[in-house]
């Protein structure tokens, strides 16, 4: 063994190249898959570098909500969660990720390029992260009235800012309130706009037949107005019960708005990875989130939250904390649809 090795980097070398070229990959994409997207869209796609040197990180164009999402900023932050998991999964095998954000800026698809670095032993949270992959879930409707640690939540700001990205955590009932009037003002909106409306539905189905992307009806049994931040409808439950039933205003959870400096792409890839950490964290800690995007993506509401709630910093994503009085795991693409592999071609 040569000097400056160790057991564990050739237990790490073992799995990774002494198999078929696309295992590594293969790998990589499992994880990454496992990351949250708006409507479950998992606006992904990976390319297998030749002999598993690396992998590519693409958007995937057409899964993109043209009303939803117009300038595709929730399907970058979609795909930079993916990123993250595929750091996450190299950190676990004792190697260095070494990312290399839009190395070809003329493809604004090619979101990044991810090759295997030096052996690094990962750290116990790395660990623990990775653990919780698969079974962070994103929540609908009310969580346990059981309260988070506040050490948790800031332990979880920190997580964010590991990734260069603040996490603002609204103690008080003003800010709370405030961001609750801007939830309900975007969904409004949505729930009267029939072309969203047809979008959303067409990200939604039933029983029959079964998919492995979008929303299954059966996701979200509870009417969305049932907590102080108003979710999506994607049932139209509010349309068949315009008053809720009961309302459970005291298990909407911590509520934090996750900004960045900037509202561009690298920012919003930036603001993926921080989003994935904090919630791989959290979900270590046995806490899930749910989201609460609509006022994003209506810019006189997003530029109201930036003004009066992230200090002139762009927020990038709204969510509560809590613990999830269970668990509906939404389906997962099959590694073998969202990976290819590279030609080989003579340089």
């Amino acid at each position: 063994m040569k000097e400056g090795s160790s057991p564990e980097r050739a237990a790490s070398l073992m799995t990774v190249v002494g198999v078929r070229p696309s295992h590594a990959s293969s790998y990589l994409v499992r994880a990454a898959v496992t990351a949250p997207s708006v409507y479950n869209t998992q606006p992904w796609a990976f390319v297998a570098e030749e002999q598993d040197k690396g992998i590519e990180l693409h958007a995937d164009l057409t899964r993109r909500l043209p009303l939803t999402d117009p300038y595709g900023r929730e399907a970058v932050i979609s795909c930079g969660a993916a990123l993250f998991n595929v750091r996450l999964a190299m950190r676990h095998l004792g190697f260095t990720p070494v990312v290399r954000p839009f190395p070809h800026p003329q493809d604004s698809s090619f979101l990044a390029q991810v090759t295997w670095g030096a052996y690094g032993r990962p750290s116990h949270d790395e660990q623990r992260m990775y653990g919780a992959l698969r079974r962070r879930q994103t929540v609908c409707g009310p969580f346990l009235a059981q309260p988070l640690p506040s050490s948790l939540i800031d332990e979880l700001r920190e997580q964010a800012r590991r990734e260069g990205a603040t996490l603002h955590c609204l103690d008080d009932t003003t800010s709370r309130q405030h961001l609750a009037e801007l939830v309900r003002a975007g969904e409004d909106a949505r729930r009267t706009d029939p072309g969203y409306a047809a979008e959303q539905s067409r990200w939604t189905w039933g029983i029959a037949p079964p998919r492995t992307d979008g929303v299954p009806a059966d996701a979200d049994v509870m009417r969305p107005d049932c907590t102080s931040l108003v979710g999506r409808d994607y049932l139209g439950l509010t349309r068949m019960f315009p008053a809720p039933p009961r309302r459970w205003p005291a298990r909407t959870g911590p509520v934090a708005v996750m900004s960045t400096d900037r509202d561009d792409r690298p920012d919003w890839l930036r603001a993926g990875q921080a989003l994935e950490r904090v919630l791989l964290y959290a979900a270590a800690h046995g806490v899930m989130a749910a989201f609460h995007t609509q006022p994003l993506e209506l810019p006189p509401l997003k530029a109201q939250i930036r003004r009066t709630l992230t200090m002139g910093e762009f927020p990038q994503m709204i969510l509560r904390l809590g613990y999830p009085p269970c668990i509906r795991p939404l389906p997962r693409r099959p590694v073998e649809e969202v990976l290819t592999t590279r030609d080989s071609r003579p340089s």
